[in-house]
């Protein structure tokens, strides 16, 4: 497999490091943007990430260090200085500031707030008063706005005089005079529609403004169903403007909850630090292989109950894992797809039903074709075809069960407040496990002995 351009940047700075030839190294960074220098330092071990980040530009800190996980951020915060800290949060925008004061220490937080202007000190507080998964919490408060009544002449002498437009502008915002939100003028009208037309005559009323409590998942689907570059902000209770949200924002949503969703099933942390001590990565992942342990001695005491048919006939000890291990992946495949449909909305009380009976019909002709297969292999290994019987229907019942339990069990999480992709894999393999084993031991004595 060709190494990926991570890969051979990783590699040439190691080679570069340990020839303890400088000028090549800092070469390499400087032809890095922020995001790329992130995942470069987030991909090498402690001693090698401190050194590299001695050699990145300063002016580049904040942009690289919001590109970060967590615990490497934190990392490398821990060797900055607080005049380095402040410097490094001076030329943020409001929502990225209001993210990266998150990971700093009181003392410091103070000084940067004290740092700000007014105007950007009560931005800053206007955002930090909402949670950091919500409309509020993504948005920017620098947006440009018009009133319907004034002429796009007008408006374009306002945008001249402005000089300059905040990043991601597609559009321009119509409020009232209350600053009640009204709807969207695209910089396209203003530049192709008569001067002399009002706001109100050319603006677009359709686009809905995202309340200000809105979940982040919520508002990611919102820009990917409507192809939005940015959108606008209000409160709840008056629908005054308050902020936008732009499309680089959500993008970090998005990448953030997938990130997340795989690892949350394997029971890590999606800010986890690749190279993390190993007493801190140990502890974490003790606990998951803990849980992971009682589910195991679940699903031993139930093959102890068939101790006395075990030692009559071992072929079911030999052949047992194969009907748990199908019911298994099979269950893991609709959990994922489970997952990814609540996180779209795509999944709701309207079409369960519906779904059910397609998982099940697939569980269906899966469980005949390969229990079909099985039980034929297992007829020609040990001649005997009551033993065929047993596993071949074993097999055809766990995937329907795994079927159920595969699509059931995220929804009844979700509706418990849990998180469907931290908790729904190991809830649906221990299912599987536990009935594919009595279901085999099961059969195999009512038929077989």
């Amino acid at each position: 497999m060709a190494e990926s351009g991570a890969e051979q940047r990783v590699k040439r700075l190691r080679a570069a490091l340990e020839s303890g030839r400088w000028a090549p190294v800092q070469r390499m960074l400087a032809a890095l943007n922020p995001a790329e220098s992130a995942s470069l330092l987030a991909s090498l071990p402690s001693r090698e990430r401190a050194l590299i980040w001695e050699m990145v530009d300063p002016a580049d800190d904040g942009e690289v260090l919001l590109h970060l996980p967590e615990d490497v951020r934190a990392e490398l915060i821990e060797q900055m200085d607080t005049a380095e800290l402040v410097a490094a949060a001076g030329d943020m925008e409001i929502d990225d500031l209001a993210d990266f004061l998150d990971s700093l220490p009181e003392t410091v937080t103070a000084q940067v707030m004290r740092a700000l202007s007014d105007t950007d000190r009560a931005r800053l507080e206007a955002v930090m008063v909402h949670d950091p998964d919500t409309a509020g919490g993504l948005m920017n408060t620098d947006t440009v706005t018009v009133r319907p009544d004034v002429s796009l002449e007008v408006v374009m002498r306002y945008l001249r005089k402005r000089g300059e437009l905040p990043l991601h502008t597609d559009a321009l915002f119509v409020v009232d005079r209350y600053g009640v939100y009204l709807g969207t003028l695209s910089l396209e009208r203003i530049l192709t529609s008569d001067p002399e037309q009002l706001v109100q005559k050319v603006m677009d009323h359709e686009l809905e403004a995202l309340p200000v409590s809105m979940p982040a998942h919520e508002v990611a689907q919102r820009f990917q169903s409507s192809d939005l570059v940015s959108a606008p902000v209000v409160d709840d209770q008056r629908h005054r403007l308050i902020g936008r949200i732009t499309v680089d924002d959500v993008v970090d949503v998005i990448r953030a909850e997938a990130e997340r969703n795989l690892l949350s099933m394997a029971g890590l942390d999606d800010q986890e630090d690749l190279f993390a001590p190993v007493p801190r990565a140990a502890r974490r992942r003790a606990i998951w292989l803990g849980l992971n342990l009682c589910t195991a001695f679940l699903a031993a005491r139930v093959v102890g109950l068939f101790e006395a048919t075990l030692e009559q006939i071992i072929a079911l000890a030999v052949l047992m894992p194969i009907v748990a291990s199908m019911g298994g992946i099979a269950a893991n495949q609709i959990v994922a797809l489970m997952v990814r449909g609540l996180a779209l909305g795509q999944v709701g009380a309207g079409n369960t039903g519906a779904l059910l009976r397609k998982e099940l019909l697939v569980a269906l002709f899966n469980g005949l074709l390969w229990g079909a297969a099985v039980a034929g292999v297992v007829w020609w290994w040990f001649q005997w075809p009551l033993l065929s019987l047993v596993i071949g229907l074993a097999l055809l019942l766990n995937l329907l069960l795994a079927a159920s339990a595969g699509l059931l069990v995220p929804l009844l999480l979700r509706r418990m407040g849990l998180d469907p992709a931290l908790a729904g894999s190991m809830v649906v393999t221990t299912i599987t496990d536990v009935m594919g084993f009595f279901l085999f031991l099961g059969l195999g004595t009512l038929i077989l002995l």
